[in-house]
């Protein structure tokens, strides 16, 4: 059996990626492929426990390296639990969020250092890395805007400061520059239907699909 393939999007709040992780679901499930669409944090019923616990409450609920480990615990279960046994099937893996979002979030915005980030990557991620991820750059004045039109109650990273969500924004082009065979840049302020297709073109160059 073929090994699945790990596809990432990651972005600041509101940059449409549940949006365009659905239009790619669709098209690989119209070319037969299965497909497991999750999210981080959470996926497993553990990793969704401890979801809440970092993304409700006050913007200064937790430091940084508090939710470095809240994250990384939720990783590790959904890996075990989801992703790998996915991937060993043969099955597409989209993912919104993974450990690049805590490499700004907690590592470099949040001030806990990459360092500490890395060595947690290694210990629980190991060899299990995406093969591809999507950044979703946009102005973080638009993408909070768009956000706060979802009227969840999941808003507490949306509720940190412009300065915040401008530094994980030029986090986020910096690891598009350190990972350029991994990580691809797409305009988030073109129309969904535009970037599905830029997004698709994407896939099937980078996996040659049937």
């Amino acid at each position: 059996m073929q090994a699945g393939r790990f596809i990432t999007l990651e972005g600041g709040e509101g940059a449409g990626k549940t949006t365009l992780l659905t239009t790619l679901q669709s098209k690989l499930l119209a070319k037969g492929y299965e497909v497991v669409v999750t999210r981080e944090p959470g996926g497993t019923p553990g990793a969704e426990a401890i979801r809440n616990l970092l993304v409700t409450g006050s913007a200064e609920r937790w430091s940084a390296l508090s939710e470095l480990c809240l994250f990384f615990a939720a990783r590790e279960d959904h890996l075990n639990r989801l992703i790998r046994p996915a991937l060993a099937r043969g099955a597409f893996v989209l993912c919104d969020r993974f450990t690049d979002s805590t490499r700004v979030y907690q590592g470099q915005a949040g001030g806990a250092g990459l360092e500490a980030v890395e060595l947690l990557d290694r210990l629980i991620v190991g060899h299990t890395q995406p093969d591809l991820t999507m950044i979703l750059d946009l102005d973080p004045a638009i993408g909070l805007k768009r956000a706060a039109a979802r009227h969840g109650n999941e808003d507490r990273f949306e509720s940190k400061t412009l300065d915040f969500h401008n530094a994980l924004r030029t986090a986020y082009l910096g690891l598009a520059n350190h990972f350029p065979t991994r990580c691809v840049v797409l305009d988030a302020q073109t129309k969904p239907e535009a970037l599905g297709h830029v997004a698709w073109e994407l896939l099937t160059k980078r996996f040659v699909l049937a």
